[in-house]
């Protein structure tokens, strides 16, 4: 039979029928905003059930080491200790940001340890002993960490030697290195009033300068949420409201400005925190901002799947390693700093253990493809805690290093159920 003109058309009914049925896929970010406190709030839960745990489970746990400490003693949280527990933290912390990133590609660096031991071997070296000034000094020893650090990469990226026995091979090598260069006396004693000296024990003694940093990171934190929040909403893609950007501020300015508040209370802000936070910020810019950061995660993800999107997985490879022996190396000259001196013990002990510890105790994983520069951070507070805790109350430190082995232990488990938590959700 046929169609005469002004019938309708079959297929155009059946589509609009179609179109009527049909339901539009709205972005879960947009209904939880529109919801308000509840649509958080239930979105915080689904989080939880399916695996998202976040910095929630270290948070937590500073917390509750907190208060056990100040319960047994009440120094814990006075002003003084909280300072000396983050400038004591900045050495390791700094090794441990550079461990974040081997950790993200799914890899393991063993030699940071040595490597910090040797920085601070040439820095010593060439300061006091061939008097070279200390600013020549300290960038040659920075860039002799980065060196090494390529060298390892090097041998895991286009030779194909497994990271762990590259490090592993650096952890011993390095360290006797550090021992040829420190000669056969052992220990070089450093300039008390020199530069680096300074760096973990100058204050800024101006109450100003303590909340001046606290108000500008509040500020730029603001800025920054705000500019990306109109650049989201002006591409058409879900974007967060000006009530939940100021709600989100307040919750950085109370940390800020109390944690500004103990410095002032003791000598004023440490120099040193203001180093360290300054590489947490500016790398972890460069892990969530950039483009080589998103090479970094992709490589953690999967590499051959890297590999045919374009990524040069061996330069990306060799440039992570080199970051983490720069890392290690910085670190190295903040511990040799609290020491004021370059010895045999330089990068001994249970540095590489807390180091590694710190970055998987924040909340990076083994497994790599996630994890943050804040990770360390926390990390090393934890870390950090239990150890001044425990210098507090006179407990051995047998019992200290039981005690970071469990919640080392905890947070690889917690790890671990999150991944599978997540894969039965589907979202890994």
């Amino acid at each position: 039979m046929s169609r005469t003109e002004g019938d309708p058309v079959e297929g155009a009914a059946s589509d609009a029928s179609a179109a009527e049925g049909a339901v539009t896929v709205v972005d879960p970010r947009l209904l939880v905003r529109q919801q308000g406190f509840k649509g958080y709030l239930d979105d915080f839960g689904r989080k939880l059930r399916s695996g998202e745990l976040g910095s929630l489970p270290v948070v937590i746990g500073l917390i509750i080491i907190a208060l056990v400490f100040q319960f047994q003693d009440t120094r814990f949280l006075g002003a003084q200790n909280l300072n000396n527990l983050f400038v004591d933290a900045t050495g390791t912390g700094l090794i441990a940001v550079g461990i974040v990133f081997v950790l993200i590609l799914g890899e393991i660096d063993l030699s940071v340890g040595s490597v910090s031991g040797l920085a601070s071997a040439v820095f010593a070296v060439l300061n006091v002993n061939h008097g070279m000034p200390e600013w020549e000094a300290l960038i040659l020893a920075v860039l002799s960490g980065a060196l090494v650090g390529a060298f390892h990469g090097f041998f895991f990226a286009r030779i194909g030697v497994p990271a762990f026995v590259v490090t592993l091979a650096g952890l011993l090598g390095w360290n006797g290195l550090m021992l040829q260069i420190l000669g056969s006396n052992g220990t070089i004693n450093l300039d008390a009033d020199g530069l680096l000296s300074q760096l973990t024990n100058y204050y800024f003694s101006d109450v100003a300068v303590a909340y001046g940093v606290a108000l500008l990171a509040v500020v730029a934190f603001f800025g920054l949420s705000f500019l990306d929040s109109r650049r989201r909403e002006a591409a058409g893609v879900p974007s967060r409201p000006l009530s939940e950007i100021v709600l989100r501020t307040v919750f950085v300015a109370v940390p800020a400005f109390l944690i500004a508040w103990l410095f002032n209370n003791f000598k004023g802000l440490p120099l040193a925190v203001v180093i360290f936070l300054a590489f947490v910020i500016g790398l972890d810019f460069v892990l969530r901002r950039t483009s080589y950061g998103r090479k970094v995660f992709a490589l953690g993800g999967s590499v051959e799947a890297a590999r045919r999107a374009g990524i040069n997985v061996i330069a990306i490879r060799i440039s992570v390693f080199a970051l983490a022996g720069t890392m290690a190396a910085l670190g190295g000259l903040f511990l040799a700093s609290q020491l004021n001196a370059a010895n045999q013990s330089s990068g001994a002990g249970s540095l590489l253990m807390n180091a590694i510890a710190a970055a998987v105790i924040g909340g990076t994983s083994l497994f790599g493809g996630r994890g943050k520069t804040w990770s360390a951070l926390l990390g090393v507070l934890v870390i950090q805690a239990i150890a001044s805790g425990m210098a507090l109350l006179g407990i051995a430190a047998a019992v200290q290093q039981m005690i970071t082995g469990a919640v080392l232990l905890a947070a690889v488990v917690i790890d671990s159920v999150s991944r599978k938590t997540q894969k039965t959700a589907g979202r890994a």
